[in-house]
């Protein structure tokens, strides 16, 4: 999968730029990601976690987690 990076300014429709690429042939999903807002980055972390709770999905959960836990042991 390859993706790609689009910079906006604040005053940009992101629901216009996403709903128009979205038509494009070829493109899956859309993610707005806010680098300025890492709250954003912890609820989705938060929502994935919640929803893989939900289909009893606990392998993947621990995994994440302990993915996390080497990375950031790794950095240090």
């Amino acid at each position: 999968m390859k993706y790609l990076k689009i910079n906006t300014e604040e005053t940009a429709d992101l629901e216009a730029l996403k709903n128009a690429i979205l038509q494009m042939k070829g493109v899956d999903s859309i993610e707005i990601i806010d680098d300025e807002n890492p709250e954003s980055e912890l609820k989705k972390a938060f929502n994935k976690t919640k929803e893989q709770f939900k289909k009893g999905d606990y392998e993947t959960v621990v995994n994440d987690i302990f993915d996390i836990l080497t990375k950031n042991n790794s950095k240090k």
